[in-house]
């Protein structure tokens, strides 16, 4: 007997050394062990949630159990189940690994350090794709400047977003379709409730996404369910769309419940039972190949109603915002456009066609002169320009710091493939992901070079500032003025430079486009320039 009660010493004693150089915090539900490297510490592979799989795939996550002993957190946790990205896209980075049991997060934290402001990424993808495992999230260099960095899973595509009758017949709140939301609401809970172990100052935590990350932080910005959850924005090309309701046809769209019974044929199962039974990765293509769109649902719980009417109404979280948009947006995402019209008057007639009177304001804005580029413009200020806009708007209108920025910085990797400020390419610079060691996507251009750095370091150093003060601040950079009835803004071009209404007569004349279709019960989101339906009249 005593031999075995040695050899259960000896075997604590292992374990216990084990842990000896590694950083150990104690949260809500039990003690995790991350590990140190280069004055930070770095935990990987969290979870915050119940796995959502079996019976679970499509509830609203399940907060933990309590686990004994300390729970090693050295290594991202699985990605979230996502169809394949074509390998030759320049946004193409498949995941090491997938699961369902996805609901994980990660923190990089300076050592010895306490009250830091804290930033929580979510990321991008079009609410189908994306990984907080990302090279290019790495939160090193946040850390290195005294941030708390955050980054989350969330469900995506079918499993984060697919709201279906037999769904909210389960649900104790006869809702369903905002799973991912969900998820990123649990993972801002669990951040708020233990981020103080590792440093971070739960009363300042930003939240900052880019692309579907940014129409996420719509959502949150205007979810009851979020409320307090998180003290700052950071938006990088948001966008704000019509989304469906549970049940009612709105905005063009079908309800979110009859699209889900279409997409559950269309992948051919028979019932909510078949549904669970199918093979995760499988479904994921299967969804894919149906085009399952990927969005919120106003299910009046999560969401009780279109975010510009809440902008409209006052009735967002009013935090301190930052949000903007790439010059350059649509040159990485010429999918949306159309073909080019054969002639300037062709492309002025059919625009007339569509516009009616606002057909003057819209050719000064998108002249035929430069039909191509005019097109790409049409696209990002319709998608991301007035969405950054209208927020920001909305913040100041409410008595919030609210600042602007527009990305046009491009370095000659990205400008050798005619693709300067495209979709996303500020990320780089944004996590100081420039120069040798990048960790970037195998097809991304590689900012390299003085310029490139310097870029990056006044970016970080402006979100570093936002975050902990509210202010974005650089030493000797401009001083970013806030958004208001100048449309003062940050341009990040050569450098920084601080200046004043973007793109003169934009804001209005897509604010006006966006008012009448949402007054005639029309989807305005992409029902622009040669694609659009006619504009009614006032």
């Amino acid at each position: 007997m005593w031999l075995m009660r040695l050899g259960v010493v000896a075997l604590m004693m292992v374990s216990v050394a084990a842990f000896a150089e590694a950083p150990v915090v104690t949260v809500e539900r039990g003690a995790l062990a991350g590990y140190r490297e280069d004055g930070l510490h770095i935990f990987k592979g969290i979870p915050y949630a119940k796995p959502p799989v079996g019976e679970r795939r499509w509830t609203a996550p399940e907060p933990l159990d309590s686990w004994q002993g300390v729970q090693e957190v050295r290594t991202f946790g699985a990605s979230c189940v996502q169809p394949p990205m074509p390998p030759q896209s320049i946004y193409a980075d498949e995941p090491e690994q997938m699961s369902e049991d996805c609901l994980t997060l990660n923190i990089w934290a300076p050592e010895r350090v306490s009250g830091a402001p804290v930033i929580v990424w979510i990321y991008g993808g079009a609410l189908q794709r994306g990984s907080s495992a990302s090279d290019m999230y790495d939160g090193a260099a946040f850390a290195k400047r005294g941030v708390v960095f955050v980054s989350i899973n969330y469900r995506l595509g079918l499993f984060g977003w697919l709201a279906h009758p037999e769904l909210s017949a389960e649900s104790p709140h006869a809702a369903s379709g905002n799973y991912g939301l969900l998820d990123q609401i649990a993972a801002l809970t669990w951040v708020k409730k233990n981020i103080a172990a590792f440093g971070g100052d739960a009363g300042n935590v930003t939240v900052m996404g880019e692309s579907a990350g940014a129409l996420s932080i719509t959502y949150l910005l205007t979810s009851p369910l979020a409320r307090g959850t998180f003290d700052k924005a950071i938006l990088e090309s948001p966008n704000i769309r019509a989304v469906p309701d549970l049940k009612a046809s709105v905005y063009g769209n079908p309800s979110a419940e009859d699209y889900g019974v279409s997409i559950m044929e269309k992948v051919g199962a028979e019932s909510l039972a078949d549904l669970r039974a199918m093979d995760a990765k499988a479904l994921a293509l299967k969804g894919m190949k149906a085009r399952f769109w990927a969005q919120g649902t106003i299910d009046h719980w999560s969401l009780t109603g279109q975010v510009v009417d809440a902008l409209d109404a006052g009735a967002q979280a009013q935090v301190p915002t930052l949000a903007g948009f790439n010059s350059g947006e649509i040159r990485s995402q010429t999918a949306f456009l159309p073909a080019v019209p054969e002639s300037a008057e062709a492309y002025e007639q059919r625009i007339t066609e569509r516009y009616g009177d606002l057909a003057p304001a819209f050719l000064k804005l998108y002249p035929s002169s430069e039909m191509r580029e005019s097109m790409l413009a049409t696209l990002r200020d319709a998608i991301y320009g007035w969405a950054t806009e209208r927020i920001l708007r909305a913040q100041a209108a409410s008595g919030v710091p609210a600042y602007q920025y527009i990305f046009d910085h491009c370095d000659p990797a990205t400008s050798a493939r005619a693709l300067c400020a495209f979709h996303a390419s500020e990320l780089p610079y944004v996590f100081g992901q420039v120069g040798e060691g990048a960790k970037l996507p195998a097809n991304w251009p590689k900012p390299a070079g003085e310029t490139a750095a310097a870029m990056s370091h006044a970016m970080m150093d402006y979100w570093v500032s936002f975050a902990r003060t509210g202010v974005p601040a650089s030493e000797g950079n401009p001083d970013w003025q806030p958004y208001g009835a100048r449309e003062s803004y940050m341009l990040f071009a050569a450098r920084p430079m601080a200046a004043q209404d973007p793109v003169p007569g934009m804001f209005e004349m897509q604010d006006e486009l966006v008012s009448r279709r949402r007054a005639h019960g029309q989807q305005w989101f992409i029902n622009v320039g040669l694609m659009a339906n006619p504009v009614p009249s006032h």
